[in-house]
């Protein structure tokens, strides 16, 4: 059986070869004639699909991770990705970044997102720290975009949607949108160097995370009017905006958190106290022995279970977290061997490469192995010693 005690050369080997093999399989993603497909769980594109903004960027933050640790040997994958964003998602016309194009290269829709937007940032952010010719500017497109449309500075927050031409479409605004707002503002700074960034993501876990989370016993809200009144009866797409609250997302604020503490040198320790109730809150909503054990989607703001479904992102989530709050001194290592465990059981295929993404592969909501993001993440955060900085942490591991 193979390891999966935190530490061990074992478990070690074993993530490395878990990660190449994805690696390996999402490669067959690329489409010749523009962007990425999602594959069916033998590595074949799926038919009819659109290429979204969020997987794209999600591709190349993705790739250039695999590029810094030795694990990816060339840059085609975060090439044809860059390519995409700025050729395919970019728009010419409006500006910013439209969400999806289709076979034929033509904008599918052009609805534009904060959190689209969130991973373009986050792939130019790794593409910089790589020194890729056409890091910067992706970098300084996406920083004006992010700049003029979304960053809403009295509030210090993400304002959430537009149409294509910029015209409001509605009032929502949205936790999950913020939330990767905060990790690729992270990514940002720790590729530029630039304090704004930092201030930002610091901004909004204190917001979300310090005032949210504490006053909701550390079950954050999702969504919020247009005041940024937490709104608990909204319930929208069940991919994006599900109702309840998502002890998935606790888990990533929680990781997001630490990390914001240790590139702010370590200063401020609530960041880390919040981190650790975020992180236990979650555990108790979320952590289901049964079946084998996983975390549940959503649960409603007593901790009473919403959706049952098991995928595989919050089970990442919670390895990720684990194991940078384990880098801090604490002793998660039973809890870290239990996400591996159920890991292992319900999504990681070692025949194939690739995890899928629902515990019971019923095609709902998911078809085939549609991301690489959270998986990959989840088998290299443990490989570093450090807390943030992954991209330049991993180049320490090649060879």
């Amino acid at each position: 059986m193979l390891s999966r005690q935190w530490g061990t050369k074992e478990h070690r080997d074993w993530l490395i070869e878990d990660a190449g093999q994805q690696f390996a399989f999402y490669r067959g993603s690329l489409n010749p004639d523009g962007g990425f497909d999602y594959l069916d769980d033998d590595g074949r594109p799926l038919p009819d699909q659109v290429h979204e903004l969020h997987a794209t960027g999600r591709m190349v933050h993705s790739f250039a991770l695999g590029h810094a640790a030795g694990l990816v040997g060339d840059t085609v994958m975060i090439d044809h990705g860059l390519d995409a964003l700025w050729n395919r998602h970019r728009d010419a016309e409006h500006g910013g970044y439209v969400w999806s194009f289709g076979a034929d290269g033509q904008v599918a829709d052009g609805s534009k997102l904060a959190y689209g937007h969130a991973f373009v940032l986050l792939a130019a952010a790794g593409a910089k720290v790589l020194g890729h010719p056409d890091a910067d500017r992706l970098l300084d497109d996406i920083t004006e975009v992010i700049d003029r449309r979304y960053w809403d500075a009295p509030t210090g927050r993400m304002r959430e949607e537009y149409a294509r031409d910029w015209s409001e479409i509605s009032d929502y605004r949205g936790m999950n949108a913020n939330m990767h707002s905060t990790e690729a503002f992270l990514a940002a700074f720790e590729a530029t160097g630039e304090r704004l960034f930092l201030d930002r993501a610091l901004g909004l876990i204190r917001f979300f995370v310090g005032e949210m989370g504490a006053a909701n016993g550390w079950r954050l809200p999702e969504h919020f009017d247009l005041n940024w009144q937490p709104d608990p009866d909204y319930e929208g797409n069940p991919m994006f905006r599900p109702a309840g609250t998502t002890p998935g997302h606790a888990f990533e604020w929680a990781r997001l958190a630490v990390q914001a503490w240790d590139l702010d040198g370590r200063r401020d320790g609530d960041l880390l106290d919040w981190a650790k109730s975020l992180y236990h809150q979650a555990r108790a909503d979320g952590w289901k022995p049964d079946d084998g054990g996983s975390v549940v989607y959503t649960v409603d703001q007593q901790g009473r279970v919403l959706r049952d479904n098991r995928y595989w992102w919050p089970v990442t989530e919670a390895i990720g977290t684990a194991a940078v709050l384990i880098k801090t001194g604490e002793d998660l290592a039973g809890d870290y061997k239990g996400y591996w465990d159920s890991a292992c059981a319900h999504f990681v295929d070692e025949d194939r490469g690739g995890w899928y993404p629902d515990q019971h592969r019923d095609g709902v909501q998911f078809s085939g192995k549609p991301d690489i993001y959270h998986s990959i993440q989840a088998v290299l955060f443990p490989l570093v010693p450090e807390i943030s900085g992954l991209t330049r942490a991993l180049e320490k591991v090649r060879g």
